[in-house]
């Protein structure tokens, strides 16, 4: 695990690189979130972005959100959740743009091409990174989030990829409050429609998306969009709070789709998204 300094707290976070790096050539960098009560070993395991990361050559990096105790039941400050994070105000926005720095000095990352998605809390957090560092990060790609950061001003226009299980009971794809939750404070999540309609106005997309179906899957993509970006949301049918394609998070966790992959969805979007 390694460590960084940010407004008198001690953060932590791992670092994957793909075996086959030469130290040299710019790296494509994604920053993957955990859920709430995860932390980064969880991320990495439920997501298997590591491996994908070694098959396609960018780099991962899992950070720790914070909670009373180091290395459990962590959790990012993202607008209305969630636990200690939310109530000690942590700025877990300033901590990412810190540990960008940071690993810019020390590693020859792509400015264009740095990437966040996140898990639940996590792609809530990742919403959050969209709104508030869209001059640092090309695209974000939320997996059962929602956008409750507010406000949410966007300095450069940012492509956004959604996926989320649209029986999902933590974080509704309706929007609304939560049917199951885990997390203490009470809050109102807002929709998957409510994100793509915000993002689609803000990059200035056509407002009608290709659409396409197939099995569980469907794809709604927006293009037209302001300096190349794309609004993409990917919802699948029957499915609950997942990864879908990924491993459990806990044992009385939602069980993912197996035939739809997460992680193959959002690197097949960030890889065709770098910034201008």
């Amino acid at each position: 695990m390694l460590h960084l300094t940010v407004g008198g707290m001690d953060r932590s976070y791992l670092l994957h690189l793909p075996p086959s790096h030469d130290g040299k050539t710019k790296l494509p960098f994604v920053i993957a979130l955990h859920g709430g009560g995860g932390h980064a070993e969880n991320a990495a395991r439920m997501t298997g972005l590591s491996e994908k990361a070694d098959a396609e050559g960018f780099a991962v990096v899992y950070p720790n959100g914070t909670g009373r105790f180091e290395d459990k039941l962590l959790t990012w400050n993202a607008g209305n959740c969630c636990g200690r994070a939310l109530d000690q105000g942590v700025d877990d926005v300033g901590f990412i743009r810190s540990l960008l720095d940071t690993l810019a000095a020390q590693l020859p990352l792509d400015p264009r091409r740095v990437y966040a998605t996140g898990m639940s809390n996590g792609g809530m957090m990742a919403y959050r990174l969209g709104c508030e560092l869209a001059d640092r990060i090309a695209a974000i790609g939320p997996v059962a989030g929602a956008l409750n950061a507010k406000p949410c001003n966007p300095s450069a226009p940012i492509s956004l990829v959604v996926v989320h299980g649209m029986e999902d009971e933590h974080v509704l794809y309706a929007g609304g409050a939560p049917k199951k939750r885990v997390d203490p404070h009470p809050r109102v999540d807002a929709s998957v429609a409510d994100a793509t309609s915000f993002f689609v106005a803000r990059n200035g997309c056509h407002k009608t998306p290709a659409r396409l179906e197939q099995g569980r899957l469907i794809q709604e993509a927006y293009t037209g969009c302001q300096q190349g970006t794309e609004v993409w949301v990917y919802s699948i049918k029957g499915e609950g709070h997942t990864w879908p394609g990924g491993r459990k998070g806990s044992p009385w966790a939602d069980d993912p789709a197996e035939e739809i992959s997460a992680t193959d969805l959002l690197w097949d979007f960030f890889k065709k998204h770098p910034k201008p």
